[in-house]
């Protein structure tokens, strides 16, 4: 070892010492001793500072070594200088290579010693932090030419040496063909892909038998050409959907291109203009096909619920999106709200108290829904309350309005008292959310063995899952919309209190700003329910009201705007303002000629509130989820704690610059 030792520290710098001395020479021979004799002097004391300087270091290195090596028992050295593994010796604080056995030569290509020698140079990439930290394994594997291997290793400390003294030994295990193999495996396995055409009823159903095939043998030509590359197994299951079966491999190029044939599906229109739209659903990494089936029938299913014409893929822990930017058309049926109907009546009847929740800071839309389903409760004679959050909330003046009514006096609990009157046979209604970390109380959501959700927001990857019933509709204005439906199935007008249908007409109210934004024919209808019922439009208008101060914040928010694009403008408010003056500021933004979406964003907390609204294809919904928020196509927010107003800002901007420049490219989704 000794021997091979002194080869590693032989001095590698002679070659420079020869040119000086050259230099030298050649100054005598042109007649000039004096500075000849001089430059020599110098070469020679030179060398000797070098040679004196390596001679030193061979010592501590053979020194610690020797310390390194004796405090081994002879097993353990043989079985170190006689590995049949690649061993590389080297100190982790200067990355400078210490030892190596030959195998390790004949891994870095090295036909000599590499003492002194920088390992990150010998194996580019390589990085030893790993062993710093305590590790005895690469995180990941280390490629050498073609060869791939993972490293094992450890540091070691002599007495006495500290930092100097530490030492790190690592053995490299040539793993290429098990790599190989592995990644073969990976590639090759299946993924499970659903395609649905989702407004299946609106562009193809009614048509004529010859328009209807044509356009379904040109969907059928597009998903053959979008399918054939992968070789995989393409068939259909019903009039309006599909099952694609591929190998896995091939899901990384449909990612890289943002699943492209939601483009091209809708380039295929209705004769009356209507564009055909598909839902895509992939399941991946399940343990099975049946799994993988069901990763990809929730994929489909979360598509749908957040508005179709878009890609979700879903493997054992998270959900990706692709697409969506296009708004949703109203596709509903009375048939669900009319079975969604029975069956809430049902649960209701069966439980034994009705508790009703809605979102954070609840809204005039959480809390008239929550009314609503009070009102089917107290129609069967079952207990019934509503849960309230401490302190102000947007819908203040609504609270104080629905308090005073003799039916809902008491009926107002804090999620403690909640919890205390629920039992095995209490019935959760959510409303106005599908997320349970958005929930007025989460104690109270994981409490309730039956759960029953009432929300018209598209889904995000997380939402509230094993509820006994789950009434989702992002087609709905909002959710005082959805609650009006199914009282209007469980209820006659005379049945429902003045105060309730105002409850619920200000929700509505509230989401379509007066009718002016969201609306469909079901809207109107539910509406006419509500008037019926004894609404007074003027005096849900009185609900509406702010104060001087609030009016004064909102227009100090519209005059700091700016046009970041020529339809968007964004409001960055410096001061704390209130969350409904934020949201009108938003909505009042909309009203000035050539502004088609808008951002305010405001301090709130110790951190930053983002309230969006859209009147176009902008989709915020989109734009905020990027930032952590959510919402709908037209209406989203945010809250970002430990963020400044102008951090947020920068964010936004770069998420909308990166949203337009993927909408201006025509043949790509959204991811």
């Amino acid at each position: 070892m000794n021997k091979k030792l002194s080869q590693l520290l032989a001095p590698r710098f002679g070659l420079y010492f020869l040119v000086m001395a050259a230099f030298a020479l050649a100054t005598l021979m042109l007649g000039r001793a004096d500075v000849a004799v001089a430059e020599l002097a110098v070469v020679a004391v030179l060398y000797g500072v070098y040679w004196g300087s390596m001679a030193r270091r061979r010592r501590e290195t053979a020194r610690y070594l020797e310390q390194l090596v004796g405090s081994m028992d002879g097993a353990t050295r043989d079985s170190t200088l006689n590995c049949p593994l690649p061993v590389a010796m080297f100190r982790p604080d200067t990355d400078e290579v210490v030892w190596t056995n030959d195998g390790f030569l004949r891994l870095t290509g090295e036909q000599e010693g590499v003492f002194d020698t920088k390992l990150a140079d010998l194996v580019p990439g390589f990085d030893g932090r790993w062993l710093l930290e305590g590790k005895n394994e690469c995180p990941r594997e280390v490629v050498v030419g073609e060869r791939r291997y993972q490293v094992f290793g450890s540091v070691a400390r002599t007495a006495g040496q500290e930092e100097q003294g530490a030492l790190a030994t690592t053995y490299w295990v040539d793993v290429t063909e098990l790599a190989n193999t592995r990644d073969l495996y990976r590639a090759s396995r299946p993924a499970v892909a659903l395609l649905l055409l989702d407004n299946y009823e609106e562009t193809i159903k009614g048509q004529d038998d010859s328009v209807r095939s044509a356009m379904l043998n040109q969907i059928s030509q597009i998903f053959t050409q979008w399918t054939a590359p992968a070789n995989g197994i393409f068939c259909r299951l019903d009039r309006d959907r599909y099952l694609y079966l591929f190998e896995e491999q091939y899901l990384a190029g449909y990612k890289a291109e943002k699943f492209s044939l939601l483009d091209s599906v809708r380039t295929i229109q209705s004769p009356n203009g209507i564009p055909v739209t598909v839902s895509i659903g992939v399941g991946v990494d399940g343990e099975s096909l049946a799994e993988m089936f069901r990763f990809a029938s929730l994929s489909a299913e979360m598509a749908l619920s957040r508005g179709g014409d878009q890609a979700v893929v879903k493997n054992r822990f998270n959900f990706e999106f692709y697409g969506g930017r296009a708004k949703e058309t109203e596709r509903r049926t009375k048939v669900k709200s009319r079975v969604m109907a029975s069956a809430l009546g049902e649960l209701v009847a069966d439980a034994s108290c009705v508790l009703v929740m809605g979102h954070k800071l609840a809204d005039m839309d959480a809390l008239g829904a929550a009314v609503g389903v009070c009102a089917i409760a107290r129609k069967r004679g079952i207990p019934r309350y509503i849960i309230r959050e401490e302190g102000a909330t947007p819908a203040q003046e609504l609270y104080r309005r629905v308090e005073q009514m003799e039916a809902y006096r008491g009926l107002f609990l804090d999620s403690q008292e909640a919890l205390l009157r629920a039992d095995s046979r209490s019935l959760l209604v959510v409303v106005d959310t599908n997320r349970p970390e958005q929930v007025a109380s989460g104690e109270l959501l994981t409490s309730c063995n039956k759960v029953a959700v009432i929300d018209h927001h598209r889904r995000a990857a997380t939402y509230i899952e094993g509820a006994a019933l789950n009434f989702h509709e992002p087609y709905a204005s909002s959710a005082s919309e959805m609650v009006t439906e199914l009282v209007s199935y469980l209820m006659e007008p005379s049945e429902l209190l003045r105060g309730e249908a105002e409850a619920l007409m200000a929700g509505l109210m509230l989401d379509t700003k007066n009718f002016t934004m969201r609306t469909g024919g079901r809207t109107f209808e539910a509406a006419a329910f509500l008037r019926r019922a004894g609404a007074d439009t003027s005096e849900v208008k009185k609900l509406f009201q702010t104060d001087l101060s609030d009016a004064v914040a909102k227009y100090r928010i519209i005059q700091a705007a700016q046009l970041y694009r020529p339809d968007v403008a964004i409001a960055a408010a410096e001061h704390t303002v209130g969350r409904v003056s934020a949201a009108q500021a938003a909505d009042e933004l909309l009203n000035i000629a050539g502004i088609q979406t808008s951002f305010v964003l405001y301090p709130e907390g110790d951190g930053v509130a983002v309230s969006a609204r859209s009147m176009n294809d902008t989709n915020v919904q989109l734009i905020l989820e990027a930032m952590g928020g959510g919402g709908n196509a037209g209406a989203a927010g945010a809250q970002l704690p430990g963020r400044t107003v102008d951090e947020v800002e920068q964010q936004l901007r770069q998420v909308l610059d990166q949203y337009f420049e993927e909408e201006d490219q025509p043949t790509q989704g959204e991811g």
